[in-house]
């Protein structure tokens, strides 16, 4: 098939980038309430807390839609999906544009989580089969590029529209990004047949695939380790100095994620086993320098920076390794990869808070480091399954076959 070979001998840009946005939308639509808050509480009549839950709620309908979602439309055309978890957005986010019932907007919110987790277990898998195998680590990095920005760009973008043009408007150009995307995906994205019921696997033949328990145990430690200082970043950049620049730390974060990607991209096929090695190890570095240096504005601004270079590649990595490791039930272990990251999200939220009462920011980097050296211990183990040696080209054959 000719039109098959044209696709594999080039990425296809405009296609792998309408993935990209959708990850893009599905990150901005969870954070943008973050930096609302007050707004949005005196919008609604309800406290800042309150409104805070909009998050929580969000983070939730990913957490319980996941799976389910994702092994109910195995048998579905992958455009289909994809276009209905746009629409669902383009829905909800409208609804909390326009209502002036918490409740409601409540329910909204829950529903474009679910949404969001069914777009997290779907993209991936998308990106890998737009190409060929040996340039399945690329195009996935293209396809979550999205979610660097999105943290890095979209969120300070988002407060300050919200403060600018109000917190509604700022829902309702999120609609606005939706409808571009809805034409943009029919007009560039190719469609694929769903799973047969004879190709698809069960959820429990997936967990017991040689390597995609080690993959989700590494996203899960990474990943706690990560959210604890990323969530709690302010009060623990305070001791040195730095509470009137959170945002220009986010920044320095966020433009060394965007760099980290772009590295990712390059070597994720060829050597991704000691990129993924690479990446927690120097981020165990930098935990020490952040436990050792916390009091000095310059060591944290360096950390931050170098922490950020190692987490941009981590979800094209860890989602590269897993889908490797899954072959033919990749979307549904993508969907276990949603379920254990936002698990970490949410972990790293109660942990934090009890290690910033009980022991102060000082406590951080250390439980950040005994986090990270599990993982790593993790991923050294996992050389025959999970994160294979040499470049990827062949494990990935004979897995998709």
């Amino acid at each position: 098939m000719t039109h098959t070979q044209q696709h594999n001998e080039r990425l296809p840009i405009g296609a792998l980038l309408a993935l990209a946005m959708t990850g893009f939308i599905c990150i901005v639509t969870e954070t943008l309430p973050a930096g609302l808050l007050p707004q949005i509480g005196s919008g609604l009549g309800v406290s800042a807390s309150l409104a805070g839950q909009m998050v929580t709620v969000y983070a939730l309908g990913s957490l319980l839609a996941a799976i389910p979602l994702a092994i109910a439309t195995q048998g579905w055309k992958r455009r289909t999906v994809l276009l209905t978890t746009i629409i669902g957005f383009l829905l909800f986010n409208s609804i909390t544009a326009l209502s002036s019932s918490y409740a409601l907007i409540m329910v909204a919110r829950f529903f474009a989580g679910v949404c969001a987790g069914l777009a997290w277990s779907l993209l991936a898998g998308y990106a890998r089969r737009m190409v060929s195998v040996s340039l399945q680590g690329k195009a996935m990095a293209i396809a979550m590029v999205g979610t660097p920005v999105a943290l890095s760009l979209g969120v300070p973008l988002g407060t300050w529209l919200g403060a600018l043009v109000g917190w509604r408007m700022a829902f309702a150009l999120m609609s606005t990004l939706t409808l571009i995307l809805i034409v943009w995906v029919l007009i560039k994205v190719p469609d694929y047949p769903g799973q047969s019921s004879s190709q698809r696997l069960a959820l429990g033949k997936v967990l017991t695939l040689p390597g995609v328990r080690s993959v989700l145990g590494v996203v899960f430690t990474w990943m706690l380790a990560h959210n604890i200082l990323y969530t709690y970043i302010a009060p623990f950049v305070s001791a040195s100095g730095l509470t009137e620049h959170v945002d220009l730390v986010l920044l320095v974060f966020g433009l060394a994620a965007l760099l980290g990607i772009a590295v990712t991209g390059r070597v994720v096929d060829a050597h991704l086993r000691s990129t993924v090695l690479l990446s927690l190890a120097t981020f165990a570095a930098v935990s020490v320098l952040f436990g050792l240096s916390s009091t000095s504005p310059v060591a944290i601004c360096v950390g931050v920076f170098i922490w950020g270079l190692t987490f941009g590649g981590a979800a094209t990595l860890l989602q590269t390794a897993l889908a490797d490791a899954a072959g033919s039930g990749a979307d549904v272990a993508l969907s276990m990869n949603v379920v254990v990251w936002n698990s970490a999200i949410a972990g790293a939220g109660i942990l934090g808070g009890v290690l910033l009462d009980q022991w102060g920011v000082q406590s951080f980097p250390w439980v950040v480091l005994v986090l990270l050296l599990l993982s790593l211990a993790i991923a050294t183990k996992a050389r025959d399954g999970g994160f294979p040696q040499g470049a990827r080209q062949g494990g990935a054959v004979v897995a998709g076959h």
